[in-house]
């Protein structure tokens, strides 16, 4: 019984190993009776099959709007701005709670992020959410991230968190992102008003053709639509992470897309080519970083650029910001990258190795210079 469990959930999930979860209010939270907890309870034991199966998780949550309306007993409809803060500040204490407990009956941790769509644009607060990210996944916690709605007033307005899972997919490298939603994928039309129309299995890329099927948002609970799920598609498969919209009204709903449920898969149209293009050809550079010819020799092997391979900085940068490599000898440009360190910082580690930057710096070391992800050679 164990090892089908095990095929069904992985058969169409196995060549991913880092897979994003989106989950939608309507399917967390029932309006009359609130937290949807058998529901949960489902899911959270996909995940523990798909970590025992060795795939790293993380999800981004909706639903703590959605619940503390519910716990604060607001009528139906549309609120006020103060209203749906107040609602999110209610709800966000039970939906972690209830997030936290769920995973812990599998012997999973958890760990609650608050994020806006704004922290995935800043460069720097970019490089904090996925480091943050990225130490829980390491450390074998599950990453629970939702949108920071008492105070993210444009989220709340707009409803964004399909594009907030896409940005925070592909900040921490996911291949895979699942939205999971009151409908199992991208129809012709909307199946609500079009009985004829048909689901879309896979999509290769994204055309006009196939935006202007997205319909609207389909509840009150619900606040992205097949729209913002297409926007979604777009910023995830252009930065080499596909993405499967499926429905999440079954229990184990993971487990469903494994046995073949319908469901759309967005095929990736390019591996981080998008965003490391915008990093060579968008951003104009705050300083330069020498190398010697070992540093290059390795990031060219696709290790990061660290400390000890710098001979020199130039310019005034803070970490987070672009930078251009060059050879020392020669000083020709053959790379350029986001900085892990302010150039303060950079300027007085150059040269030095991982053991010696804590006794420099009076703290530890952070991972590289240039991180890999963050790094394009010319």
């Amino acid at each position: 019984m164990r090892k089908r469990n095990k095929d069904t959930v992985t058969r169409k999930l196995e060549p991913y190993r880092r897979i994003a979860i989106k989950v939608g209010s309507a399917l967390l939270v029932d309006r009359q009776t609130g937290l949807r907890a058998e529901w949960l309870a489902a899911l959270c034991a996909d995940i523990a099959q798909l970590r025992a199966n060795g795939t790293e998780v993380l999800v981004i949550s909706s639903g703590a709007i959605a619940l503390g309306r519910t716990l604060l007993d607001l009528p139906p409809g549309s609120l006020k701005l103060e209203e749906n803060q107040a609602a999110a500040a209610m709800g966000q204490i039970t939906l972690a709670s209830a997030w936290s407990n769920a995973l812990a009956t599998h012997d999973i941790r958890a760990g609650q992020i608050l994020i806006t769509l704004s922290d995935t644009e800043a460069r720097r607060r970019y490089l904090n959410a996925r480091a943050t990210i990225g130490t829980l996944l390491k450390h074998g916690a599950v990453p629970v991230i939702n949108e920071n709605d008492t105070v993210a007033t444009e989220e709340i307005r707009y409803g964004d968190n399909d594009r907030l899972a896409a940005r925070v997919a592909t900040m921490v490298g996911a291949d895979l992102l699942i939205l999971l939603s009151d409908i199992d994928g991208l129809y012709t039309a909307p199946p609500a008003n079009n009985p004829g129309a048909k689901l879309i299995p896979e999509v290769s890329r994204i055309t006009p053709q196939i935006e202007a099927m997205a319909g609207d948002a389909g509840s009150e609970l619900s606040r992205g639509g097949m729209r913002t799920k297409i926007e979604a598609g777009k910023i995830a498969t252009g930065a080499g992470c596909a993405m499967i919209i499926a429905s999440g009204k079954p229990l184990s709903p993971i487990t469903a897309i494994g046995a073949g449920a319908p469901h759309t898969l967005f095929a990736a149209t390019g591996a981080a080519t998008a965003r490391k293009g915008w990093i060579v050809g968008s951003i104009e550079c705050a300083g330069r970083i020498y190398v010697d010819a070992g540093a290059e020799e390795a990031f060219r092997a696709g290790k990061s650029l660290l400390p000890a391979g710098v001979k020199q900085v130039e310019g005034t940068f803070r970490r987070g910001d672009p930078v251009s490599i060059h050879r020392h000898d020669g000083g020709v440009e053959i790379a350029r990258g986001l900085a892990g360190y302010d150039s303060n910082e950079a300027m007085m580690i150059a040269g030095h190795r991982n053991a010696e930057i804590e006794a420099i710096l009076n703290q530890p070391p952070r991972s590289a210079m240039v991180h890999r992800d963050d790094l394009v050679i010319l």
